[in-house]
């Protein structure tokens, strides 16, 4: 009998379902948006908020415990320095899964597992290098028409 006994087995023996979670885990962590199957973006969720929910704590043990699970030393900064002050108000539903249709290829059932509120990372960041070129394109405009290096 399989009383209580949750999760998915994503068709893959244990070794392999591990491998794949970790993996999903910190490609989310890393990137902020993963597109996947709807069946392992159920499956990432609970793991996701794990991660964060450490990444919140920030203490050596919780550091060791991401370390131990994330597979890139990257991911875990990432997580630890942004992510957890970032949800630190924040009291769960750190992920969203949005819904995608199915895959031309094989007809699964696609869907983008994110972050909450990485959209406005994401424009945030893109506004900033907008900014950022416009300030350099009118320092140039201004530098070439004062005094610039005259040429005949």
């Amino acid at each position: 009998m399989r009383h209580r006994v949750g999760g998915s087995k994503l068709k893959r023996d244990i070794g392999s379902r591990k491998a794949l979670l970790k993996g999903l885990v910190t490609s989310i962590i890393e990137n902020e948006r993963v597109v996947t199957t709807t069946t392992k973006a159920k499956a990432v969720k609970p793991l996701v908020d794990k991660m964060i929910t450490l990444g919140k704590r920030d203490t050596l043990h919780a550091r060791r415990q991401a370390a131990a699970f994330l597979e890139t030393p990257a991911s875990v900064k990432k997580l630890f320095d942004k992510l957890g002050t970032r949800f630190g108000q924040r009291n769960g539903g750190y992920t969203r899964i949005v819904r995608l249709g199915n895959r031309k290829g094989d007809g699964a059932e696609q869907a983008i597992i994110e972050l909450v509120g990485s959209e406005l990372v994401k424009r945030a960041e893109e506004r900033a290098k907008r900014r950022e070129e416009r300030l350099k394109q009118q320092a140039e405009e201004m530098g070439g028409a004062e005094g610039g290096p005259a040429t005949e």
